[in-house]
């Protein structure tokens, strides 16, 4: 009772708050408003919150977030750099978890051929789930025609306002390299510097080929090997468990800067193309434990329950790569995923596995079509399901990545790129919402091949 009575209490503070104004003008109502938010943040610590698990604690700093930032407007950026540091402290640690328990992972699953068989599994759940997010968008975006019913004045005033950066992001796209040489350029010709420029593709092929290495040498003599490589890993996890105290604080600070930046203005002119890209996520989000559940009767509500931490992190950071450290942790303690698939399937997918994000292309290329006037035939729509899957291989799991992808795919079938300007304002929150997308995808793939391999061990009910 005393959790229900702190939670009501908090909500009517924050309303209280966002009474005064949104932002509010005169600065004595601005204090007032810090006041209110600050007591609300207390008696939830004191009451709703106490002894409570740290998801529901970075749930409550994403409300309290989400209405700071409607209190204070774009004043409310001034708390970002809090975020900004959360998020470089979990990236501190990525590349080298990636690495070390790639290593482990591949060096540990014991011969080629279960490496190939988990590898291929992998792949054909991801490629699989590509081909069906990118199809939806699409079946969606022609279905509900988002792009129809924008304004002129609204078009004029979003390319006035985002023109400059949509031509930056294709300036960007020019420069990718062509499919070929992707490949070949996954094979790092300096290793060092594979590291210094953060690049995971070659980061992953380095070190699934040194735990193919390891893994047919004498075990006596690797021995030394591995155990250094777990030393790293277990290093990492550790400093992970430590950051992710801070993480409701960080959310706090990181959705407050977002909805204050850009508000709710933004976001009621392009409702329906947020709609149906929101919509077409949530289908997703339907159909992930649903699969899980078919190929592993693994229970449909203790899946999203295990998941919750990592998507609430995935959602504050719109980062696959900084999520990642916390996917495994959930896959492997809350879902029971054994350590091997987990340190093999994950950093892949972080890597690899984008399909929030192809189906955010689909209905973005059709939107974009419609505003101009474009009837986009089967061939065009079949090259966007192509093109996107393929421009999603290797593109960094980081904020903003999918409209250097979106770039790529409006090329490809001849879509004005200017046209990005139009969505760039509900950019950031919708790639909040399609980065928890991809990592359930990760996760629910994971899941899966566990128990394809027999290396699926769920906790015990009231475990985790």
């Amino acid at each position: 009772m005393k959790r229900i009575a702190g939670g009501v209490v908090s909500a009517a503070l924050c309303g209280a708050a966002l009474a005064l104004g949104m932002p509010a003008g005169a600065l004595g109502a601005k204090i007032l408003q810090i006041a209110l938010f600050l007591a609300a943040a207390v008696i939830l610590g004191l009451t709703t919150l106490r002894k409570s698990g740290v998801a529901n604690k970075i749930f409550a700093g994403l409300a309290l977030g989400a209405a700071a930032g409607l209190a204070f407007g774009p004043d409310a950026a001034l708390v970002k750099p809090i975020g900004t540091a959360f998020i470089r402290l979990i990236k501190m640690v990525v590349i080298p978890l990636i690495f070390a328990s790639l290593l482990v992972g591949a060096a540990s699953l014991g011969n080629l051929r279960k490496l190939g068989r988990i590898g291929g599994k992998t792949l054909a759940f991801y490629f699989s789930y590509y081909i069906f997010a990118v199809a939806l968008g699409l079946l969606l975006a022609n279905a509900f025609q988002p792009g129809r019913n924008i304004p002129g004045s609204v078009q004029a005033e979003l390319k006035a306002n985002f023109g400059e950066t949509a031509g930056a992001q294709a300036l960007r796209a020019g420069d990718r390299p062509g499919l070929m040489d992707m490949l070949v350029d996954i094979i790092p010709e300096n290793p060092g510097e594979s590291f210094v420029n953060a690049n995971m593709l070659q980061i992953i092929f380095l070190a699934l080929f040194m735990g193919i290495v390891v893994s047919l040498l004498d075990k006596d003599k690797m021995r030394p090997v591995m155990a250094f490589f777990e030393g790293i890993n277990s290093v990492m996890i550790k400093i992970v468990e430590l950051v992710i105290k801070i993480a409701p604080y960080a959310v706090f600070a990181l959705i407050a800067s977002v909805v204050g930046t850009f508000g709710v203005d933004i976001l009621m002119s392009l409702l329906r193309y947020c709609a149906v890209v929101l919509g077409g996520l949530a289908i997703l989000a339907v159909s992930y434990p649903a699969v899980v559940r078919l190929f592993t009767r693994f229970p449909y509500l203790k899946f999203w329950k295990g998941i919750t931490k990592a998507q609430l992190i995935a959602f504050s950071t719109s980062s696959s790569s900084a999520t990642l450290p916390v996917s495994m942790e959930c896959a492997e303690d809350n879902l029971g995923v054994s350590k091997e698939v987990s340190s093999f399937v994950l950093p892949l997918g972080a890597t690899i596995n984008m399909n929030g994000t192809a189906l955010y292309q689909g209905v973005t290329a059709v939107f974009i079509a419609q505003v101009y006037g474009m009837n986009l035939g089967l061939g065009d729509q079949l090259t966007i399901v192509l093109t996107a899957t393929l421009a999603s291989i290797g593109t960094a799991g980081a904020p903003a990545m999918g409209v250097l992808m979106l770039v790529i795919v409006l090329k490809q079938v001849g879509i004005p790129l200017e046209g990005i300007a139009l969505i760039l304002g509900v950019e950031r929150i919708l790639d909040m919402a399609r980065t928890t997308m991809n990592i359930t995808g990760d996760i629910a793939a994971a899941v899966v091949i566990a128990h394809s391999e027999g290396e699926l061990n769920p906790p015990h009910k009231g475990a985790g």
